[in-house]
């Protein structure tokens, strides 16, 4: 018998662990990145004795693929992608690739923001709950890895919209729709509908036996239900009035009614804030339902989480005045929460690689309670422009700890220091993270 022959483009985590897997299924593979691979990556593929090649694609090598998963950073318009198109070779993600060799459930986790926090939050419940679960997609170790090697029998998965643009057959026993606001149009065309078209691929697989969870709040996501025939069990989230069945925000209590399973949790005994986090905490509390939890575990698993960083962190209180870590915020929507997160004043620090960013969401919060703007990118104009007439005090620079330093003097006890970017990291920085790391640093330089 013939071995069919799998190509793999990209050399990260997802990359490498489409290639364990696939010669675990018995393909020929051969794995392509245009980059260097990491060392360690690199390491693993000798280990394996998986064929790769790095710093070119080599079309003759590449062509001959029946079937080729692709990283979801290499965009469809991409030569290479064009070509296999061309050619009617099969192009797959890898979270489409690693559902077809589990029986796991598969709860999957998508939004614009909000995901990673309920990805995590989600997963914190069910492992604290004592069920065999992995945490993958978006965030942690390759899924296709897992599947792999280990045996799990759920996992929560956090999905971008790229890795939804070629996933067909994937087929989540629970998806979860956070929101969908303008994000990561340029891969799209700028059409809003693309984008949109692209996170409701979460469902195109589910039966009525499924369950699907959605915030009944957002405009976009209402009017796509009025035209699409989704055949799951539906559950929505409201912070404006209260649901039959589904979650909603009411005096100060997330209420979750699936059935005859109603469960009832002060947000103030959370250990996250917000309003947006109060759909994060309602959509895993809903997944933890349909799953089976009891109400005594999913309170316990609500209460001793702890979000990872980069996501609203507080960093420190320094002379009573306290610094919040929100380098996550890549979009405007995120920083529209964040700051919506906050009643005291503000001095926000924000700017990096705009993404067609429209600040008139943020206007108005901006106006209200941000005393002063840093703008931390060489391409400041937008910003500046924009709330040129808005905020009281704008300062422009390149260096982090500049930025801090000027917080810091900007800034008078009971304020608010906020990184909260609205842009991409990589004009100064390698990822968000990165910036993340950073703003901590300097703000313990202050400290010194």
């Amino acid at each position: 018998m013939v071995q069919k022959k799998l190509v793999v483009l990209g050399g990260g985590e997802s990359g490498i662990g489409a290639a364990i897997l696939g010669k675990l299924k018995g393909f020929d593979v051969f794995l392509s990145d245009r980059s260097p691979i990491i060392e360690k990556y690199r390491e693993v593929l000798l280990r394996e004795n998986i064929s790769f090649e790095e710093g070119l694609h080599t079309d003759s090598l590449i062509l001959g693929a029946d079937e080729v998963v692709k990283s979801p950073g290499i965009p469809d318009k991409a030569p290479i992608i064009v070509a296999l198109v061309s050619k009617g070779i099969p192009v797959i993600s890898e979270i489409e690739f690693a559902s077809r060799y589990t029986d796991a459930k598969l709860i999957a986790v998508t939004g614009s923001n909000g995901k990673t926090t309920t990805s995590l939050l989600t997963y914190h419940l069910l492992k604290e709950a004592g069920l065999n679960v992995g945490l993958a997609g978006n965030i942690g170790e390759s899924f296709a890895w897992q599947v792999a090697e280990k045996n799990f029998d759920y996992y929560v998965l956090e999905i971008s919209s790229f890795q939804l643009d070629n996933s067909f057959d994937f087929h989540p026993s629970v998806a979860v729709l956070l929101n969908i606001t303008p994000d990561h149009l340029d891969r799209y065309d700028y059409n809003f509908q693309n984008y949109v078209d692209s996170k409701f691929r979460i469902v195109q697989k589910q039966t009525a036996d499924d369950n699907f969870i959605y915030f009944a709040d957002s405009d976009v996501i209402s009017l796509e239900l009025t035209k699409r025939a989704i055949p799951s069990k539906k559950w929505g989230i409201s912070l404006d009035e209260s649901l039959p069945q589904g979650g909603f925000y009411q005096g100060h209590k997330l209420v979750s009614i699936k059935d005859d399973f109603t469960y009832e949790q002060s947000f103030s005994e959370l250990p996250i804030k917000g309003p947006h986090n109060a759909v994060n905490a309602l959509a895993s509390i809903l997944v933890a339902q349909c799953v089976g939890l009891t109400a005594d575990v999913i309170k316990t698993g609500l209460i001793s989480f702890k979000n990872a960083p980069h996501r609203l962190e507080q960093v420190a209180v320094l002379d009573g005045v306290t610094y919040v870590n929100d380098s996550k915020a890549t979009n405007v929507d995120s920083v529209f929460y964040a700051l919506g997160s906050f009643q005291q004043p503000i001095v926000l620090i924000a700017g990096g690689v705009d993404k067609g960013n429209d600040y008139g969401q943020i206007e108005e919060l901006v106006r209200q309670k941000v005393k002063a703007l840093i703008i931390l990118t060489p391409k400041f104009e937008k910003l500046k422009e924009y709330f040129g007439e808005i905020v009281p005090e704008i300062y422009v620079t390149e260096d982090i700890q500049d930025a801090v330093n000027k917080a810091k003097m900007l800034s008078n006890p009971g304020d608010i220091v906020l990184l909260s970017p609205a842009c991409a990291s990589f004009d100064l920085f390698k990822n968000y993270e990165d910036r993340g790391d950073k703003f901590r640093q300097a703000v313990i330089n202050l400290a010194d």
